[in-house]
């Protein structure tokens, strides 16, 4: 069995203690995460070697965004993606040479897309828009079992937030978002894993805002995905969310997600 997990961790090196009690007690084989905001010259490097992730592929840039993969498999680096045309650190795709090989696994920042769904008046919404397009172009091409993780920035199924009519024209939910996020899916017919193992309309969410969260009301959004090529999603055999680090002290506003696979 493999397992794969994804966090976007808002500060990698803020919150390196975090990273590492998740691993000590979840013990995924690879981590996937997103918003490091640190370039790979003054990533962690030591803390993971410590903690048996001695295998890592960093995409960063200074204070803003980055990707980065850590790993106990042996792996290599595959790509970095300019899916955005702007040189942000977005994507990092890696391969797997140990459990697991060949698996392509593919981690991804997908933009936020800014306050207001109008790319007339929001130029970073239409910027999240060609983003996406342009993974549908990149999906329609793969021939190999593929593994797409991260934080999607968006929450695509009325159960995926705390209030469907609410926020259809909040960013993050909007229809036109949730169409560009279905093409992209159709275009290598991407097996959702988390509505596989946590079928809709069950609660499935994995960011909570920091503005509100201190309220105690659970305004959830499930804003990060795991998406498998079919072959590779048959394999899976259980994905789960783990909720409790969003109340650990100074936490990030997303908490992580796994993935077991019998490969």
């Amino acid at each position: 069995m493999v397992s794969i997990a994804t966090w976007n961790i808002n500060s990698v090196r803020l919150r390196v203690d975090q990273v590492l009690r998740f691993l000590q007690e979840q013990q995924p084989d690879v981590l996937c995460l997103q918003e490091i905001k640190t370039i790979e010259a003054t990533f962690p490097h030591e803390a993971f070697e410590a903690a048996g992730y001695t295998h890592r592929a960093v995409h960063g840039q200074k204070g803003y965004h980055g990707v980065a993969t850590v790993s106990r498999i042996p792996l290599r680096e595959l790509t970095r993606n300019d899916w955005q045309a702007n040189g942000e650190a977005r994507h990092v795709g890696v391969e797997l040479l140990g459990a697991g090989q060949g698996l392509v696994l593919e981690n991804v920042y997908i933009p936020a897309g800014g306050d207001v769904a109008d790319r007339t008046v929001n130029p970073k919404f239409g910027q999240k828009l060609d983003f996406l397009e342009r993974m549908t172009r990149w999906s329609d091409t793969l021939d190999r079992p593929t593994l797409l993780v991260g934080d999607f920035n968006v929450a695509p199924l009325d159960c995926d937030v705390y209030d469907h009519k609410a926020l259809l024209k909040v960013v993050s939910h909007t229809p036109l978002e949730v169409e560009t996020l279905q093409r992209l899916s159709d275009a290598h017919g991407w097996v959702d894993l988390g509505r596989k193992h946590i079928p809709a309309p069950l609660r499935n969410w994995s960011w909570w805002s920091y503005r509100t969260f201190w309220q105690g009301k659970d305004r959830g959004r499930r804003l990060d995905h795991m998406w498998a090529s079919p072959g590779l999603a048959a394999q899976s055999s259980g994905h789960r969310v783990i909720e409790e680090t969003r109340h650990w002290e100074q936490c990030s506003d997303h908490v992580p997600l796994i993935t077991e696979f019998n490969l």
